[in-house]
């Protein structure tokens, strides 16, 4: 079946925008597509792109230039996650409950309060020349691979067709500003810590993580420089990963790109490699507003709201539709997103005029040496995430990468609240330069990480401290666990191995179990009844692991639940030490009662204390059910999986890790990869199911990252050659 015979532009907002519109129905109409089973052929890379997929769905692309890429690789992400896709650029364009109906009502309701439709049409029209065709070029191989395999996508998803380039930058500009830099669930939580009742109350939610290392050739065994890549993300939805391979003149690099960003985010290639982590990072703040009559008070008077009616669509279980209006106001602060009892909450979000994080992930992946690397991140187009560096050089490199507004007085704490509305004087307007960042390159140490941890904690001996910033910078600490576990894993080893490396990502070892058990054995051999000396003689045997065959991490990690880990300890984290504090039990006596009521708790639900890990923990799809390593926060484990409770009393992973890069800087360059789940959604995508991966994630593999073409010959699932550009 073929799509878009008619293409209705009525609501595609920029689709008439000059040769936008020309050269993607000229590519829609004249695409074509032959698919062949064979080897890559460099001259066929000459003419035409080429998309090489290996046997774990992973498209290794191949063209003469830069515009041919982006079309292709529009084109392979919509081979592997048509109907995701589509359904992120709907939401994107605020229209996602007209497509779909009332459960996309909230969602449409943010992104049209936030003005990201209108937006990202004047981001496009900000975008350098030649970047801005990479984008149409982009979008056009998403409409031609629907021209040519409509028949693949689901229809409910299908009517989002045509895509734009400004459907592109608005994607980006939801999952970068308004769900990383903030997010409705944030600001609600912000309401009712302000005493609005009305905001909607959400459950507890996992925050996007991370792990970065880089590594010096001076603690390499091998004397080559090293990086780890390790995000943390839910795998699902706009966070999900796409590992693919990008080779073009100027450009041969490997990594991963969120579905629906047409450039990778984390990669590596000949000469260098980044990966991210979320920082600690500030980037908005919600103003408290005293309302009078239509407007607000603001220095000593009363200033207008402004203000515009909208119209949301709603599709009804009968097919109809529902208008709901809208009215959007806007303050000198930015978007009111709550009006409650003669007060209104304002949103004021860094770096909406900066449009080019896109154009800067790219010139990141092209640069050859640190100077260049660190040309392409000074714009600070990129609105957060650090960025953990290394190079064949030898160079390694953290940045504290944001768009930090200046701001006149406080600390970090308090620009966590909600500020007052009726003055300038807490109203920002710049951004600190790329100079006043907090900043490392090569440290005495050989070393660095980041795993959410403050830019303070990077290395040890710190090579650069708070008190050199503003206070609002980012926190003082503390430094969580995990992060402890991280330094200290890299402190240890004065020549790391390549094999030392990955097994150190996979480190499930617990270091709040390290912490305390050394108070809590004895007060419960001591004073506890005999089911907790049970169970103390159970936590005495323990590995101190998550694996999947350890007894003991099940009882222990109840117990610190159900004491709260706020609780806990009897010394916080003093960052004069802080890679031994927390420490010691803050009440033993609590700590043996506790442990009484959990024994009887685990015993009750699974017929012994000694269960293991992997019984109760799980990776689970469709026919797929294993046991499952790795644990969350506050625990202090490297390995990093988050769960969530199952109806049979045991929890499956549903975020965590997702994508993991080991890599060598060698010559050639070594690198392991791993991807939580399939790289493909779609029913009719190339191999490599859920199966698989899941599979692999249980045994903690990593497989070749593929990259020469004797390697990619070897591993070839099939090929496609696309038409000409």
């Amino acid at each position: 079946m073929m799509l878009m015979q008619q293409m209705a532009m009525d609501g595609f907002p920029g689709f008439g925008l000059r040769r936008g519109l020309r050269r993607g129905v000229a590519l829609l109409l004249g695409v074509v597509m032959t698919a062949t089973i064979g080897f890559y052929s460099p001259s066929a890379a000459q003419n035409s792109p080429e998309i090489l997929w290996d046997t774990a769905g992973v498209p290794h692309i191949y063209s003469r230039d830069a515009q041919g890429l982006f079309y292709a690789f529009g084109w392979a992400q919509m081979q592997s996650h048509a109907d995701l896709l589509l359904r992120l650029y709907g939401q994107a364009r605020g229209r996602a409950a007209e497509y779909w109906g009332e459960d996309y009502r909230d969602s449409d309701v943010w992104v049209r309060t936030m003005e990201i439709p209108e937006r990202a049409a004047e981001w496009y029209t900000a975008q350098n020349p030649d970047f801005q065709t990479n984008l149409e070029a982009f979008a056009a191989g998403i409409n031609a691979y629907a021209q040519t395999h409509g028949d693949r996508i689901d229809q409910a998803f299908a009517q989002v067709l045509p895509v734009t380039a400004i459907d592109v930058l608005a994607h980006q500009q939801r999952v970068l500003h308004f769900t990383f830099v903030v997010n409705p669930e944030e600001v609600a939580d912000l309401a009712l810590e302000a005493g609005d009742e009305s905001a909607r109350s959400l459950e507890p939610l996992h925050r996007p993580g991370s792990n970065g290392w880089a590594i010096a050739p001076a603690r390499s065994e091998s004397g080559h420089a090293m990086l780890l890549a390790n995000p943390h993300l839910f795998w699902a939805d706009l966070f999900r990963w796409y590992e693919a391979h990008l080779s073009a003149p100027g450009i041969n690099a490997y990594g991963a790109a969120l579905v629906g960003i047409p450039v990778l985010n984390i990669a590596f290639n000949d000469q260098l490699g980044w990966t991210h982590t979320v920082n600690t990072y500030d980037g908005w703040d919600a103003y408290r507003l005293e309302l009078v009559g239509n407007g607000y008070r603001w220095e000593g008077g009363v200033r207008n709201f402004d203000a515009s009616q909208q119209v949301l669509k709603i599709k009804q279980p009968d097919g109809t539709w529902r208008d709901e209006p809208l009215m959007i106001k806007r303050s000198i602060h930015g978007p009111v997103v709550r009006e409650a009892e003669g007060t209104a909450l304002a949103l004021r979000v860094a770096g909406l005029d900066r449009a080019r994080a896109l154009e800067e992930w790219w010139t990141m992946a092209r640069a050859t040496t640190l100077s260049e690397f660190e040309a392409a991140l000074q714009p600070l187009q990129l609105p957060m995430f650090s960025v953990i560096y290394a190079d064949r050089d030898g160079h390694i490199l953290h940045l504290f990468n944001g768009q930090v507004p200046v701001r006149k007085q406080g600390d970090f704490a308090d620009w966590s609240e909600v500020q007052p509305g009726d003055t300038a004087t807490v109203l920002w307007q710049d951004l600190h330069p790329y100079e006043e960042l907090p900043r490392v390159v090569d440290p005495a140490s050989g070393w660095l990480q980041n795993a959410n941890d403050a830019p303070w904690t990077t290395t040890f001996p710190p090579a650069i401290s708070p008190t050199d910033y503003p206070a609002y910078m980012a926190p003082p600490g503390p430094m969580a666990l995990r992060a402890q576990q991280s330094a200290a894993m890299l402190m240890q080893d004065d020549a790391i191995t390549w094999s030392e490396l990955i097994d150190y990502k996979y480190s499930t070892r617990m270091l709040l179990a390290d912490r305390l058990l050394d108070d809590l054995l004895p007060a419960a051999q001591q004073g506890g009844n005999d089911l907790a000396q049970q169970a103390a003689s159970v936590l005495s045997q323990w590995d101190r692991q998550t694996q999947a065959d350890s007894r003991g991490a099940v009882l222990f990690v109840r117990w610190a639940e159900t004491l709260g880990f706020s609780d806990l300890f009897a010394q916080p984290w003093d960052a004069a030490q802080p890679l031994s504090t927390p420490d010691g039990l803050a009440n033993s006596d609590q700590a043996v009662v506790v442990l009484e009521q959990v024994a009887a708790e685990v015993q009750t639900t699974y017929g012994q204390l000694d269960v293991a890990w992997g019984d109760v923990f799980r990776l689970q799809a469709e026919d797929v059910d294993l046991p499952a390593n790795g644990a969350d926060e506050p625990l202090g484990v490297f390995r990093s999986v988050w769960f969530m409770p199952t109806e049979d009393n045991r929890f499956a992973a549903v975020g965590g890790d997702s994508y993991v890069a080991a890599v060598e800087f060698s010559d050639p360059v070594r690198a392991m990869v791993s991807m939580s789940y399939s790289n493909t959604t779609q029913p009719q995508a190339l191999p490599a199911g859920e199966a698989q991966a899941l599979t692999q994630f249980s045994q903690q593999g990593l497989r070749p990252a593929l990259r020469s073409q004797a390697e990619i010959k070897a591993h070839l699932a099939y090929q496609e050659t696309l038409s000409p550009l």
